[in-house]
């Protein structure tokens, strides 16, 4: 019986070994390329994490800066921030924070640089979208209406899309063009929630171009309706 036991472990040995020569090799190599994934994919979790509590201190020092007014010490940060870290979103906020610290101190110019930058490199669309609002405003400001236009040109983030509409509607209005003007405005008003105050402001600049108010909220009201048919 012990004899028979042995033949049977030997042989169950024999095909472990003829297992391993035919597929050992490919299994050691899977086993290294996912124990070498894993490790490679929590070093970018270390570095991702590491990445963003040195953004966060440098923002804090944009913060700091900006509160006290320092524009030469937000300005540096910044500058270290766009280096540095030019992916994260504490760059992109330090960028608007250095554009209101520009704005506040006059300098249109340095304001509309930090505008650009967050406008053009920031990862999150919506600060991306705060971007290029205020820098259309901005632009306003210095009569530069085309530019401004540009600005607020093409598909704008859902959450932002009234919003876009109602400040093209102000450029138009500035540029003469009233039936322009009338059409974003209304987009604006169709886009706004009922009872919201900034649709009430909408409203008003309707009102002055001549629209009622009446019609845009039977209008309104109907889009719906006519869009489940």
């Amino acid at each position: 019986m012990a004899k028979h036991l042995d033949l049977e472990e030997q042989e169950q040995l024999d095909q472990l070994k003829h297992f391993w020569n035919t597929w050992g090799t490919l299994i050691s190599s899977v086993v290294i390329v996912v124990a070498g994934s894993l490790a490679a994919w929590n070093g970018y979790q270390y570095w991702q994490a590491r990445q963003a509590g040195q953004a966060a201190a440098l923002f804090d020092a944009v913060d700091v800066a900006a509160r006290s007014g320092d524009q030469a010490r937000v300005t540096q940060a910044f500058g270290d921030l766009k280096s540095k870290y030019a992916g994260t979103v504490q760059a992109a906020q330090a960028g608007l924070a250095v554009a209101k610290v520009a704005i506040d101190a006059g300098n249109a110019d340095s304001a509309k640089e930090a505008l650009v930058w967050v406008a053009e490199h920031a990862g999150d669309e919506g600060l991306k979208a705060i971007a290029k609002l205020r820098l259309a405003s901005v632009l306003m400001d210095q009569k530069s209406y085309d530019e401004a236009l540009k600005q607020l040109a093409g598909v704008a983030p859902v959450e932002f899309g009234a919003v876009f509409a109602d400040r093209r509607g102000d450029i138009l209005v500035l540029q003469g063009k009233r039936s322009e003007a009338v059409a974003e405005y209304t987009k604006a008003y169709k886009g706004l929630e009922e009872g919201a105050e900034y649709r009430r402001l909408v409203e008003i600049k309707l009102g002055a171009l001549g629209v009622p108010p009446q019609g845009l909220a039977v209008a309104a009201a109907a889009a719906p309706a006519e869009g489940a048919k």
